[in-house]
């Protein structure tokens, strides 16, 4: 890995579909898919599949900065989910898939706030954007037969895709 990587995480609905398209985004290094924002320790799916343990499904991202911006992978954020709909993307609903950007640094977090106003002003959406910016919290690494889950099922479930 570069020396110079950066973490960025992100909520969106389930974590298959976000990793799977920020996974080929030139600039990022690696993926995890995994638990946080919640107040249960080393939670597990079966923990958090009904929201009982406050936590997000989301997806932490490795990125090289010389390669891809923080900013233009929340751009990408803002465009690969609904932002506007509070726990639920798809057919899945719950406050583990609310749309959450968990910021890693004072500036992270100052991006995130422009981004998601730049977006918000644009009038792409027309509901207003409910992503919460909130501090990044104890990561939990999701079960391994959750990692690259699309990659190993192509075919598998996914509310996930490109929106213009």
């Amino acid at each position: 890995m570069p020396a110079n990587v950066q973490t960025a995480t992100f909520s969106g609905g389930c974590f298959w579909g976000v990793e799977e398209l920020i996974r080929k985004v030139e600039g990022v290094v690696d993926t995890e898919v995994g638990y946080t924002g919640g107040h249960l320790e080393n939670p597990k799916y079966d923990d958090t599949h009904d929201s009982a343990s406050g936590h997000a499904e989301a997806v932490q991202v490795k990125f090289d900065p010389a390669k891809v911006s923080y900013e233009h992978l929340l751009q990408l954020f803002f465009r690969l989910h609904d932002p506007t709909t509070a726990n639920r993307q798809g057919n899945d609903k719950g406050t583990q898939y609310r749309s959450a950007i968990f910021y890693h640094s004072k500036e992270q977090k100052k991006v995130a706030e422009m981004v998601r106003d730049e977006v918000n002003k644009s009038g792409k959406w027309k509901n207003p954007i409910v992503t919460e910016i909130v501090p990044a919290a104890k990561w939990w690494p999701a079960e391994g037969y959750h990692q690259d889950y699309l990659q190993k099922n192509p075919r598998g479930y996914t509310c996930h895709y490109w929106r213009d």
